[in-house]
């Protein structure tokens, strides 16, 4: 019994981390529903990252979407960046929680299926 008593003091005495788990997409996605997801393993003290950013020229526009990990500094970020002659706006949103940055809520989904059907249904008849 007394060999039992030594790790389980060690065991108790460990630190209770527990890596945060984040949705990571493979590339940034032009729909909030395409990102291909994957759980990362967040890196000690960063949390979880869902990002917008608003690309435009003239009267072209697109929106991709990233999930990932980043540093609780970059939380709430807003701000420009010029890439492939697009001037994209961005924003960060961060929460703190296992994969927590995952896909909206189901009631946009559940909307954008029922509009779809109702599309089909049109085309249809």
């Amino acid at each position: 019994m007394s060999k039992l008593v030594f790790p389980l003091l060690l065991l108790c005495l460990l630190p209770a981390v527990v890596p945060l788990f984040c949705y990571t997409c493979v590339f940034p996605a032009i729909s909030p529903l395409a990102c291909i997801r994957f759980p990362l393993m967040c890196p000690s003290g960063q949390v979880c990252l869902s990002s917008r950013a608003v690309g435009e020229k003239g009267d072209f526009r697109v929106v991709l979407y990233e999930k990932s990990c980043i540093p609780p500094s970059l939380c709430g970020a807003t701000g420009e960046r010029r890439t492939m002659g697009l001037n994209f706006t961005f924003t960060n949103e961060c929460c703190d929680t296992h994969l927590c940055n995952r896909a909206p809520t189901p009631a946009n989904t559940y909307w954008a299926g029922t509009l779809l059907m109702l599309l089909i249904s049109y085309a249809v008849w």
